[in-house]
């Protein structure tokens, strides 16, 4: 086994010869020589739990922040990528199961916790994504990045499926810029299908509001799954009540892994949107190839225009302003 599996993992305590790990809402209660729900948190028989993910890369790459995706947070910029193995989910229509799930032909890189200040200042980059798999299962690898980015004036960004504990959420959010984090549905029992909490994944995205943190969701919209529409509409009703409310990305399904219901209708999506847009301020759809456009709630004029990943017109001055009518936008440059 790679060196690098043998890293220390934190949050955890012994439990009547177990090792009971408080990373994420599961709590599993791992045996001796067990790994956990994540697959990537191993209880060794000699030193305790150890992150078995600790410096292994997986998928490494320069993308433009829009893929996060990031509509209001450095628009048009390039932004280094980084994941690893290792998921606290168990969605059946991941696109990147291969990854979430270890699987043997995934290959990987070990490096170590300065390697992504490096690649950044390589790539030209001003920031980098912890993404691919979900981030929270990489944890000790990303405080240690994260600090080390921090220190160089590196900005850090996660592209999350929210579910960790409010204790090292604690600890993690005052490194976070920005994060995009999913919120795959609005019901406990759609949320216990997908093997997660949806409690837990509300209490990540208000906290990173507090913190300060740049926060924008996306919520994958899967026929069968999360299409309740008036349980969407409680989704949006409850991102209303955040101060400020988070930027939503409906984004198109398409099959993968387990899940083989047909590609989201697009009018389907357009009913959604419209669900959405009657509580918040910012609602865009994506994969589905059409333009999206951020606008100035104070003139009316396009602020931003973007057809998928690109930058198609830019009307925001050096100041953030909008460059019709002076007033400030929602977006950080």
């Amino acid at each position: 086994m790679n060196s690098a599996s043998t890293h220390k993992a934190s949050w955890w305590s012994f439990e009547n010869g177990n090792a009971k790990c408080g990373l994420c809402p599961h709590e599993c209660v791992i045996s001796p020589g067990s790994t956990g729900r994540c697959r990537v948190r191993k209880n060794e028989r000699s030193s305790g739990l150890v992150a078995l993910n600790y410096g292994l890369v997986s998928s490494a790459a320069v993308d433009p922040i829009e893929k996060k995706p990031l509509y209001h947070w450095r628009p048009g910029s390039s932004i280094l990528s980084l994941g690893t193995v290792g998921c606290s989910m168990d969605c059946p229509f991941c696109q990147n199961w291969q990854i979430a799930e270890w699987a043997p032909s995934v290959s990987l890189t070990e490096i170590t916790a300065d390697t992504p200040l490096t690649l950044c200042k390589n790539a030209g980059c001003r920031s980098v994504a912890f993404t691919y798999n979900e981030p929270f299962t990489w944890y000790e690898f990303i405080l240690d990045a994260s600090r080390i980015l921090r220190e160089h004036g590196i900005a850090v960004v996660l592209v999350t499926n929210g579910m960790i504990s409010p204790a090292p959420l604690a600890d993690i959010a005052p490194l976070v810029s920005a994060v995009n984090i999913d919120l795959k549905a609005f019901t406990p029992e759609a949320y216990r299908k997908l093997g997660g909490d949806l409690e837990t994944v509300k209490n990540t995205i208000s906290s990173m509001i507090r913190s300060g943190v740049h926060v924008e969701v996306t919520f994958l919209l899967v026929p069968g799954i999360n299409d309740e529409k008036e349980a969407f509409k409680r989704m949006t009703e409850w991102m209303d009540g955040l101060i400020p409310q988070p930027v939503l990305h409906i984004s198109r399904y398409f099959p993968n892994r387990r899940w083989e219901k047909p590609p989201t209708d697009f009018r389907v999506m357009e009913e959604f949107a419209e669900i959405a847009r009657e509580k918040l301020p910012y609602v865009y759809k994506g994969n589905t190839g059409e333009e999206s456009s951020t606008v100035c709630r104070n003139c009316g004029k396009i602020l931003i225009r973007r057809k998928e990943y690109v930058i198609l017109e830019n009307a925001i001055d050096r100041e953030g302003r909008c460059t019709s009518c002076g007033m400030k936008s929602p977006v950080i440059l």
